[in-house]
């Protein structure tokens, strides 16, 4: 039998798929990019691994562990591709998802904002009756005829998926159950789902929508991850199938099916996981993660090496209150087209994002069709990036690039060519400092503080320029930074939360209590890890405390301790983040948590860079547009910088994952642990 000591991971994105082979005995690592196949995305998967597995010399035979961090349910959502979908709801509450809330969302306009469609309409809700209390007590029986009635007029209106979400039954699931049931008699073909295992806490409306949502991308994602064995099993790859969840873990594919609107956000959780285990070898512990795609820019903040969970997480217009990697999602990247409005009186606005040219046709300087200006062409014009990317596979179209900025931008604003393409760039880099100052300056921290993580294609490419505008004066970009949330995978481990609302004071709260439901949370974890497959001695798993201020309308997570702790706990929480805390109020615990986690053994770390100087680095130059005029800048190859290698910018830094800008005033040192640190002049 061969050694199957390698593993593969794999995140697809919406413009590339970005691909990870390591050896776990080595740690010796090769990387693949090849782009995304939206029609067929595990197209592009089995094409990735082929690409890395030829680089490597070795079979698929010897891949001993797939992980995946997969968009598909998230585009769903995002695009209203879901499958149609019915809801079946207590007696009285059929107009859950009309009513929704009465906030709106932040950074609407009031006057301007349309209440979204919702994802199942009222004429596909249906109503049972029977009732539980919020103490778990049965109110009014439930009426097994009436949910046979539903079932079948469910099933009549053409729906593929049906969601089940009873009142209170966070507190006792067996209305839930028998519904279940019963669907599965009435209408074995439809793809089920219930609050009770998808989101079984308080809040009528999130509950709903966590468990429409996961109904809806059943059908998809489960054909999905079917037709993506097949393909692995037809690629003669006979390896379990780990797939990345939003809250910075893996699940196997069982799981997965059964869950699915749990990968929601899962690409940009493990890139925040691979950017916390590339700081921590560069013992940098405080930083803030930049993710920049074709599409979409990710940020997140890590402080002292913690990445911090939300309940409050939103796709597209809905939310999603199951526990995920705590970060904020905007409309910028590499693709993202740059659009000039109407004239009005002040003349045309230049805009940029959140509409992308994506894969296919792809910016103008891919030469597959796109004419309208992007970030990328943007950074062509300026002479940003090298003449080729994916080592050389993929050459870049600069004509192409100057003449949609020059068409679509310079001429109609009365620009240069130049000054056009920075009011481009400016504009993406300003629109991702305000998403960065809401996961800093608005939750207490001064991002000054920090280091900068930028990675993805197109992370590198503004790093200083994020950066400067920051006030950051130092810079981390990981060895493969185009590839890192693929990376990730191979750093995260097994994770699930079990959650259950008891919404009791604090100062009223039974210990005997509290210990027998997070008894009851923990062995639904022990369960979990047995289906697994997790060993005792790789099982870990801790109490969080949900708690407010009575009648707030949020919680903050709290580890769990005796009453006086949680006390403590909670207003260093709601200092942190409010700057202030309450100390006449009283204090409420809403749910109790268990996050388990179950260690997957790490490969062996990566070899150390080979010894290797700028000089030695030098693989040519090209002229970059600076705003004080023309400079050639060097072009390095960065698989020849060895550790201690240092150069001062300009300079372009190729490799074939990611191209890294060092702009002007910038000194870039290669780490011991890969990475690169750029730091300001006179800034440390």
């Amino acid at each position: 039998m061969p050694s199957r000591d390698l593993i593969v991971a794999v995140d697809i994105g919406g413009t590339f798929t970005d691909i990870t082979l390591q050896d776990a005995s080595t740690g010796q690592a090769w990387t693949a990019k090849t782009p995304s196949t939206p029609r067929d995305p595990s197209e592009a998967f089995v094409t990735g691994v082929r690409l890395a597995l030829d680089q490597a010399g070795r079979r698929a035979a010897q891949i001993g562990r797939v992980l995946h961090g997969t968009t598909v349910a998230t585009n769903l959502i995002l695009e209203d591709r879901t499958a149609p979908t019915a809801l079946i709801t207590t007696q009285g509450f059929r107009h859950v998802l009309e009513i929704g809330r009465a906030d709106l969302p932040r950074r609407d306009n009031l006057w301007a904002w349309i209440k979204p469609k919702r994802p199942v309409p009222p004429s596909r809700v249906f109503e049972v009756p029977g009732r539980i209390g919020p103490g778990g007590e049965e109110l009014i029986p439930f009426d097994a005829a009436a949910m046979r009635a539903a079932a079948r007029a469910a099933a009549a209106t053409g729906v593929r998926a049906v969601a089940v979400c009873f009142l209170h039954a966070f507190a006792n699931p067996a209305h839930e159950r028998r519904a279940l049931a019963i669907l599965a008699e009435e209408a074995p073909g439809l793809a089920a789902s219930a609050s009770s295992d998808v989101l079984p806490v308080v809040r009528e409306y999130e509950r709903s929508m966590a468990t429409v949502l996961n109904a809806a991308v059943m059908p998809a994602v489960s054909t999905y991850v079917a037709r993506l064995e097949e393909r692995l099993a037809e690629a003669g790859i006979a390896a379990p199938l780990l797939l990345m969840k939003s809250n910075g873990g893996v699940a196997g594919s069982g799981a997965i099916r059964r869950a699915p609107v749990q990968t929601a956000l899962s690409g940009p959780a493990a890139g925040v996981v691979g950017a916390r285990a590339m700081a921590e070898a560069a013992g940098v512990p405080d930083i803030i993660t930049v993710d920049i795609g074709g599409t979409s820019a990710d940020i997140c903040l890590i402080a002292g090496g913690r990445i911090g969970l939300t309940q409050s997480g939103r796709v597209g217009p809905w939310p999603l209150p199951l526990p995920m990697v705590d970060m904020v999602t905007i409309g910028a990247g590499g693709g993202s087209l740059a659009r000039v409005g109407p004239k009005g009186a002040g003349g045309g606005a230049l805009t940029v994002g959140p509409a992308s040219a994506g894969a296919d046709p792809g910016p103008a300087c891919y030469g597959k069709g796109g004419t309208e200006p992007t970030v990328t062409d943007a950074h062509i014009v300026l002479g940003h990036l090298p003449p080729s990317l994916l080592g050389g596979r993929m050459a870049l179209d600069p004509e192409r690039a100057r003449r949609a900025v020059q068409e679509h931008v310079a001429t109609p604003l009365g620009l240069s060519l130049e000054d056009a393409a920075r009011g481009i760039l400016a504009i993406a880099d300003n629109n991702m400092v305000g998403a960065i100052r809401i996961v800093s300056v608005e939750r207490g921290h001064d991002p000054r503080g920090f280091a900068l993580v930028p990675f993805g294609g197109a992370g590198p490419l503004h790093g200083c320029a994020l950066a400067e505008l920051l006030g950051i004066t130092t810079v981390l970009i990981p060895p493969a930074p185009g590839v890192l949330c693929a990376q990730g995978l191979l750093a995260a481990d097994l994770k699930a939360e079990f959650s259950r609302t008891i919404a009791t004071p604090l100062d009223q709260a039974d210990p005997a209590a509290l210990e027998a439901a997070f008894a009851g949370l923990e062995a639904e974890a022990a369960a979990w890890f047995a289906a697994e497959a997790v060993a005792e001695p790789d099982r870990t798993t801790t109490r969080v405390a949900l708690m407010r201020y009575a009648e707030q309308g949020f919680e903050l997570a709290v580890p769990f301790g005796p009453r006086d702790a949680l006390a403590a706990g909670f207003a260093a929480a709601h200092r942190a983040l409010y700057g202030f805390d309450l100390p006449n109020i009283a204090i409420e615990i809403v749910t109790l948590r268990v996050e388990a986690a179950g260690r997957i053994p790490s490969p062996a770390p990566m070899p150390p860079p080979a010894s290797g100087t700028a000089a030695d680095a030098r693989i040519g130059s090209q002229p970059m547009a600076l705003r004080d005029g023309m400079a050639e800048a060097p072009i390095l190859d960065r698989a020849r910088l060895g550790a201690g290698a240092a150069l001062d910018g300009p300079a372009i830094i190729v490799q074939l994952d990611a191209t890294t800008l060092v702009a002007p005033g910038w000194r870039a040192t290669v780490d011991a642990s890969g990475a690169l640190l750029l730091r300001r002049h006179g800034g440390g």
